[in-house]
């Protein structure tokens, strides 16, 4: 038996990576690769929520985001010192990185146009990473992850659960209940690609093999769906999709996936398109993609030209 086909029969019988010694090279770089795409979307959430702060109604709800937001770069410190522990250069990948080569999702490439919308990015996007997450936590073979995880899945539980609270108010206010539809109209299917391909389309999975993930994207759509959707119906939102008792699964009422408008931020329903145009789509960044990441390292790098200065 190759070690390869010996790690993944270990870490399919309850074995935990806890090094470097543990891993082969197909591991680590999977484990790498899902670490990155992890501390990317926790740190990239940051910038599109900042974009309608100000416009929180109260001093409570700022509060709320504002320790909201420290979560998330608390999630993204995370993903990174393990990738730090696991020999990457976390400083080269946060501060040389172009724009377009980060991995968070596309969804994060836009700013907010008001703070109903941040309510349902919480209320989504957050159910996204504590699907996911939630689902790391539960089933990795990685024990610096797994052990790491327990604080993150607590406080990606507040984040959605704070983007209920909003929606539901506003739902309450016949003057915001069209701002509510509107942002989900947009958010909904957004959601619904953190997930990535379908299952049909990919021949094997890394990931699944060496227990870094326990389920299946489309097993994770459709546990997403599973609270998304009732939770919507709950409160008067309208979304595409619906149970269907006959296949005992959530099924979408619109192609899926479909072409995107990011100027107007609207789905083209007519217009069905393929993953291989989602994925590039991907690739080819969002609309604040590049503003999004310069926040990110301005910092870093006003502090190396002040001492090249110095010099």
């Amino acid at each position: 038996m190759d070690q390869a086909t010996l790690l993944k029969e270990k870490v399919q019988n309850g074995f935990i990576v806890e090094g470097i010694d543990d891993m082969n090279e197909e591991y680590l770089n999977a484990l790498k690769q899902t670490l990155t795409i992890v501390g990317d979307t926790e740190l990239l959430s940051v910038p599109p929520l900042l974009t309608v702060y100000d416009q929180a109604p109260t001093l409570n709800s700022k509060i709320t985001a504002l320790a909201i937001m420290q979560d998330e770069i608390g999630h993204a410190h995370i993903a990174y010192r393990l990738l730090k522990d696991l020999g990457e250069d976390v400083d080269r990948l946060l501060y040389e990185r172009e724009a377009h080569r980060w991995k968070n999702p596309y969804a994060f490439d836009f700013e907010l146009s008001n703070w109903i919308e941040f309510g349902v990015f919480n209320a989504f996007f957050d159910r996204a990473g504590y699907t996911l997450l939630g689902d790391a936590f539960e089933h990795t073979s990685y024990g610096p992850w797994k052990r790491a995880l327990v604080k993150v899945d607590k406080e990606e539980l507040f984040h959605l659960r704070n983007g209920e609270i909003i929606m539901r108010t506003a739902m309450q206010d016949p003057n915001l209940r069209e701002e509510v539809q509107k942002a989900v109209d947009w958010m909904f299917l957004m959601a619904l690609e953190f997930f990535g391909v379908e299952d049909r389309l990919k021949s094997r999975s890394a990931q699944l093999e060496y227990r870094l993930k326990g389920r299946t994207n489309d097993e994770l759509r459709q546990k997403w769906l599973s609270t998304a959707v009732p939770f919507c119906e709950s409160i008067g939102v309208k979304v595409p999709a619906h149970y269907d008792e006959e296949q005992q699964k959530y099924v979408l009422d619109v192609p899926f996936p479909c072409k995107f408008d990011p100027v107007n931020k609207k789905w083209l329903f007519d217009q069905p398109d393929t993953w291989d145009n989602v994925i590039k789509r991907f690739k080819q960044r969002g609309p604040k993609n590049k503003e999004f990441v310069e926040r990110i390292q301005r910092g870093a790098k006003e502090l190396e030209q002040l001492r090249k200065e110095a010099v």
